[in-house]
């Protein structure tokens, strides 16, 4: 595996669990708030963490974490994936996937197997903001297989949503909760300018107010079990 990064201990990651996560380098995606530019854009220049290393970790925190999260970067896009998650169930623990959706194949093998014990699915904007927002042109229609191919399964799952002033409005969370159907649970998630982000211009951008936001959770109810705002 691309390993870029380790936490040790993590109460927020993994809802309900306590996790370590690893990070794994390298997207397909572009997104201007992105506050893992690092990751994103440059992960070669980091550097890695072997596996064994991380398997050693593990196995010294059994009894204190429930599982690992694996996110990224994009996690699905690096071939040890499989294999790494294997490995990691043998050891019994619990595993959280976070993904943007657009590799449901991988998904799809993950949930065969059995490697994946939650999984939280990114949705950025509505369709037809997608590859504005990302800066790649990618099908949106990918993002609705992984979704149909989780929600067919009995793995426990999120979609989440980061509301980005002007790229995500009251608006775009009715077109996302129309192409998408109904949904377990969806987390909004507050937009946060305070790191370094892969657009500059995106730092300059103001966090949507809190009533806004409940705007949007209410909005986002009709489509969803469950939603939460995090971050305020």
């Amino acid at each position: 595996m691309n390993i870029k990064g380790l936490y040790k201990t993590s109460l927020v990651d993994y809802p309900g669990k306590v996790s370590s996560v690893i990070f794994t380098g390298g997207c397909n995606l572009r997104c201007g708030y992105c506050h893992n530019p690092e990751l994103a854009c440059n992960s070669d220049e980091l550097e890695k963490i072997e596996d064994e290393e991380v398997f050693s970790f593990l196995e010294k925190r059994k009894g204190l974490i429930d599982g690992i999260t694996v996110s990224g970067g994009e996690p699905t896009l690096d071939r040890g994936l499989l294999a790494f998650l294997r490995r990691i169930k043998s050891m019994g623990l619990l595993v959280k996937l976070d993904t943007n959706g657009f590799s449901p194949s991988v998904v799809e093998q993950c949930l065969m197997e059995k490697l994946a014990d939650y999984i939280a699915v990114d949705l950025k904007t509505s369709p037809a903001k997608y590859s504005t927002l990302t800066k790649r042109d990618l099908n949106f229609n990918q993002i609705l297989i992984t979704l149909d191919i989780i929600r067919k399964s009995e793995v426990d799952y999120e979609i989440r949503t980061t509301c980005v002033p002007g790229f995500v409005t009251l608006e775009d969370i009715t077109l996302i909760g129309e192409a998408v159907g109904h949904v377990r649970k969806w987390y909004l998630q507050q937009f946060v300018n305070t790191h370094t982000l892969i657009d500059p211009e995106s730092e300059k951008l103001s966090p949507y107010p809190v009533r806004y936001l409940e705007l949007m959770r209410d909005e986002a109810l009709k489509y969803a079990d469950r939603c939460s705002i995090r971050g305020i």
